[in-house]
């Protein structure tokens, strides 16, 4: 079973997250993609809903999927998640399953930072998807890629849709153009401060969660 691994804060989840994971989980043929909301994450800023409104509202979105299911490991945590524990309790969870780290061009830049970042690149594939604003030649920089940055030109111009190749840990790295759709969670909050309307960014379900919740607060 080959299972795609999609780690956020999701604050909210919106169509940019969920047309992502559709088109990982069409285009590489995976069997299930699964979300996990951050719980307390150790790199966010104050802005963060309280994780049981940001899982509940995952769940709400993913749930006219069948091929999306959402994780609890972090939002169950009561202390700092972190990739690398994350993804050795999925491991535990799917024995014997295939799995892939979905993260964008500027996330996976970001990995050396993470803590443990050696032993996450060691633990599972990994999906780096096109960002708007970032280019894969910015991977180049990666410590744990070894790559032609002709080859990242090629998709940065569109020449080639995606690349595979290995890790410096011989874990697999596939990159992967998907469709840009310009929405962003930080976007999301700033219409609900400006009393704005957020119909079609997210589904009707999240948008009359964070209405009946009164989850991100109008600043007077």
């Amino acid at each position: 079973m080959k299972l795609g691994i999609f780690g956020g804060t999701f604050n909210p989840i919106h169509y940019g997250h969920l047309r992502a994971a559709e088109e990982v989980k069409e285009k590489l043929r995976l069997d299930r993609i699964i979300f996990v909301p951050s719980g307390s994450p150790p790199l966010k800023d104050k802005e963060l809903a309280d994780a049981k409104h940001r899982y509940r509202m995952v769940r709400l979105a993913a749930s006219k999927n069948r091929s999306f299911t959402v994780s609890n490991i972090e939002y169950k945590n009561k202390s700092k998640s972190y990739s690398v524990d994350t993804v050795e309790k999925l491991r535990r969870t799917y024995p014997g399953a295939r799995l892939y780290f979905i993260a964008g061009i500027d996330a996976f830049i970001d990995v050396p930072n993470w803590r443990q970042s050696e032993r996450l690149v060691s633990l599972a594939d990994f999906i780096v998807v096109s960002r708007p604003a970032f280019k894969f030649t910015g991977l180049a920089s990666s410590p744990y890629l070894r790559i032609n940055k002709n080859i990242l030109k090629q998709l940065d111009d569109a020449k080639i849709q995606t690349c595979k190749t290995k890790l410096k840990s011989g874990r697999d790295i596939i990159m992967l153009h998907i469709t840009p759709v310009e929405i962003s969670a930080t976007s999301i909050r700033k219409l609900i401060n400006l009393r704005k309307s957020i119909k079609y960014l997210l589904p009707e379900e999240v948008e009359s969660y964070i209405i009946t919740h009164k989850i991100y607060k109008v600043k007077s």
